[in-house]
C-alpha cells in the first residue's frame, strides 16, 4: 500500500467533473458529516456531485446543513469520473452504493481505520486521526478547497461524534485546534450543534436502553460487560438501526469494565457485533478481525453468522481469553 498525498488528491478533485461520495453501511456522524462536507466543497468547485449511503440520511443527523443532498443510491447504475469512499475500512462495507456505480475512472479511499487494506487508486489512511473528518479538514485546508459555515458544521459533527465528544484517547491538541478553527472560521453555535447531537433522541431509544439493560451480563470478574438485542425486542419497540448508536458506552462507563460488547440480531442470519475497549492491551480490532470485521484497537465491529446465542458464545470466549492475557501481562 502506497499512501497518496493531499496534492495528488487535490489535483484529481480539480481536474475531473463527475464525483460520487460514499461511506459505510450503518453510518455514524463521522461518515455522514464527512460525506456532506466533501460533497459541498466539491459542489462549490462547480463539480457534478452525488452523495450516497445505503441508509440515506439518518433521522438523528437530518439537522446537518444540506442533509437533503445525501440520499440512497439509485436503482440504475451510473458512471462517474471519481468515486470517493470515506471512513470505510473494507470496500464491501459500502453496501448497495457499490453496484450503483457502473464504472469509475478513479477510486479514492480516505479513512482512519488501521485495518483498512488500502483499496483504490489513491488513498490516505491515517490511523492516528481520531476521525475521518479531521483528515478532510487537512485536505480542504491544504488544497485551498471551498470552505464555509455548512462545511464547517458538518466537519465539527464528524469530529465531535467520532471522538466521543472529545473524550476518546486519540483526541489530541491538534484535534482541538482544528475544532477551534472550525468554530471560529465557520461561525458555529457549539451549544446548538451539541444539543442536536446529544440531547435530541427519540423516546424509543430510552425504551430500547431499558430493554438492553435487562439482558446485561458481567463476566471475567466484571471486566467484560455485554448486552444483546434480539429481532423480537427490536420489533416490539419499533426501533430503527440508528437508535442503538452509542448505547454501548453505558457498559464501557462502568468502573472495572475493560471490554464492552453489544450483540444485535439481524434478519439475514447474522449477528452484528460492536466492541469497545478501555485498555490498549485488549485489542478489540484483532478480536473482530477473527470474525471478518475490523476497526480500531479500542473500537471495532463485525458481523457473525449464527444465532444470537452462538455468536455470544464464540465472541465472549475470544474476548475472555484476550482479557486474561492482558491482565497477566
Amino acid at each position: 500500500m502506497t499512501a497518496s498525498t493531499f496534492d495528488q488528491i487535490g489535483k484529481v478533485l480539480r481536474e475531473h467533473q463527475q464525483f460520487v461520495v460514499l461511506s459505510h453501511v450503518r453510518p455514524d456522524g463521522d461518515a455522514l458529516g464527512s460525506q456532506l462536507a466533501l460533497g459541498l466543497s466539491l459542489q462549490q468547485l462547480g463539480k457534478d456531485v452525488r452523495i450516497w449511503n445505503e441508509e440515506g440520511m439518518l433521522e438523528k443527523y437530518s439537522f446537518l446543513p444540506r442533509a437533503e443532498l445525501l440520499t440512497k443510491p439509485p436503482p440504475t447504475a451510473e458512471h462517474v469520473d471519481v468515486a470517493i469512499a470515506l471512513d470505510t475500512a473494507i470496500q464491501n462495507r459500502l453496501g448497495t452504493t457499490l453496484p450503483a456505480i457502473e464504472s469509475a475512472n478513479i477510486w479514492i479511499n480516505i479513512d482512519h481505520h488501521f485495518s483498512n487494506p488500502g483499496y483504490g487508486d489513491l488513498m490516505i489512511i491515517d490511523p492516528s486521526a481520531p476521525a475521518t473528518g479531521e483528515i478532510l479538514f487537512n485536505l480542504i485546508k491544504s488544497q485551498g478547497l471551498p470552505f464555509d459555515h455548512d462545511i464547517a458544521e458538518n466537519l465539527y459533527a464528524a469530529i465531535s461524534t467520532d471522538t466521543g465528544s472529545f473524550q476518546y484517547p486519540q483526541t489530541t491538541a491538534r484535534t482541538l485546534e482544528i475544532t477551534a478553527e472550525l468554530v471560529r472560521n465557520g461561525h458555529l453555535d457549539v451549544g446548538k450543534i451539541s444539543q442536536q447531537l446529544y440531547e435530541n433522541y427519540p423516546r424509543r431509544r430510552l425504551e430500547l436502553l431499558r430493554e438492553l439493560l435487562r439482558t446485561m451480563r458481567f463476566i471475567e470478574c466484571g471486566r467484560v460487560a455485554t448486552f444483546s438485542l434480539s429481532l423480537k425486542t427490536a420489533a416490539e419497540l419499533d426501533v430503527i438501526p440508528e437508535d442503538n448508536e452509542g448505547l454501548i458506552d453505558h457498559l464501557r462507563a462502568v468502573r472495572g469494565v475493560i471490554v464492552a460488547v453489544f450483540f444485535e440480531e439481524l434478519s439475514d442470519g447474522k449477528v452484528r457485533l460492536s466492541m469497545r475497549s478501555k485498555d490498549a492491551r485488549v485489542d478489540v480490532c484483532a478480536i473482530c478481525q477473527k470474525f471478518g470485521g475490523g476497526g480500531h484497537t479500542l473500537a471495532a465491529g463485525a458481523r457473525v453468522r449464527g444465532t444470537l446465542a452462538e455468536a455470544e458464545q464464540k465472541v465472549l470466549e475470544e474476548t475472555g481469553e484476550a482479557v486474561k492475557r492482558a491482565c497477566v501481562s
